[in-house]
């Protein structure tokens, strides 16, 4: 099943690209890659989740926030690349975490993000990835993801047989 059909299956709509907050672009495609840039959980272009993890959020919330700011990234991906089809595998996800002090439970944060690649991608959604807790991110954001995605070659052949 491609990860278009998968969407579809799990009743999992990708939203188009958040406007940026300052001066930088949702993502850049270079090659045969695309880079986003970090996405907050943004849904109707409001922040859906406000707070610091281990103080005002539960991990669950955050493994929540970073799913949606994850399929934010997935919107940034589709909108430089045409279809989610086209993605050979994401090659690294960077989630950073704000958090209250003493708070070690970024990984199980950033896992919203992970797992729901692995959900839409199988095997070429495992990545390497940091979780990072920081003291503040924009707008009051409990999380922000970022990720790198390597594309298929235009020709249909993958980049490894291609080499």
């Amino acid at each position: 099943m491609s990860p278009e059909e998968k969407l579809r299956a799990l009743q999992i709509e990708i939203p188009a690209p958040p406007k940026p907050v300052a001066a930088y672009v949702p993502g850049v495609l270079a090659g045969d890659f695309v880079y986003t840039s970090g996405q907050l959980p943004v849904a109707g272009g409001e922040i859906q989740y406000r707070g610091k993890l281990g103080r005002e959020l539960s991990v669950e919330e955050g493994w929540r926030a970073a799913r949606l700011c994850a399929l934010n990234c997935l919107g940034v991906l589709k909108d430089l690349a045409g279809s989610l089809d086209r993605v050979e595998r994401i090659v690294k996800v960077t989630g950073f975490v704000a958090c209250a002090g003493g708070f070690t439970q970024q990984p199980a944060v950033v896992n919203g993000a992970s797992e729901l690649l692995g959900e839409i991608f199988g095997p070429a959604g495992s990545h390497a990835r940091s979780a990072v807790g920081v003291a503040e991110l924009p707008l009051g954001a409990p999380v922000e993801i970022e990720l790198i995605a390597l594309l298929k070659k235009e020709s249909g052949v993958s980049s490894q047989e291609s080499e």
